[in-house]
């Protein structure tokens, strides 16, 4: 998606395990930066599970206030599980977005929510957790992308040393 930009927003973080997941959502997804609040992920920072070291191509900074560290010109779009919200199915993703998850184990604070272009939910039964969340999100904003690139050659980038397979047709 060459002219589109994404950032994400995660509040307070709690899991290095999830935070890693989500780099690498971010690298497959083409994400520019990834900002969080809160000091929980410092503390578990050391073991954090970037397996495929993404950190060293894709920021990510700690910030005092999401709404006011958004990337300029982004517009911000909250997911989360809040009454009246628009379902991710119905909506139609900026060019520019910076998407702001909540925690594992809390919510987006309200002030956040209230200052959001955007307030999105995934209709699911029960809560995904965070690095499901944004795999998810950032899969649909593909999905709908007139731009997205596929193929073959896409394929042979981005698999593995291990998986050489190919479909006789």
């Amino acid at each position: 998606m060459c002219n589109s930009k994404v950032s994400i927003g995660l509040t307070n973080p709690k899991s290095t395990t999830n935070v890693g997941a989500v780099f690498r959502a971010a690298g497959c997804f083409q994400a520019q930066s990834i900002l969080y609040t809160g000091t929980r992920y410092d503390r578990a920072a050391p073991f954090c599970t970037d397996t495929q070291n993404l950190n060293k191509s894709i920021p990510l900074t700690k910030v005092e206030c999401l709404i006011e560290s958004a990337p300029e010109g982004a517009q911000i779009v909250v997911i989360e599980l809040v009454e009246n919200a628009q379902s991710l199915p119905d909506f139609q993703h900026p060019d520019n977005a910076f998407y702001i998850f909540g925690p594992e184990d809390g919510s987006v604070p309200k002030n956040i929510v209230k200052n959001a272009d955007s307030v999105v939910y995934i209709p699911t039964k029960g809560c995904l957790n965070l690095a499901a969340t944004v795999n998810v999100v950032l899969y649909d904003r593909l999905a709908k992308s007139s731009q997205r690139e596929e193929g073959n050659e896409l394929i042979r980038q981005s698999r593995d040393a291990n998986n050489r397979m190919k479909l006789k047709r």
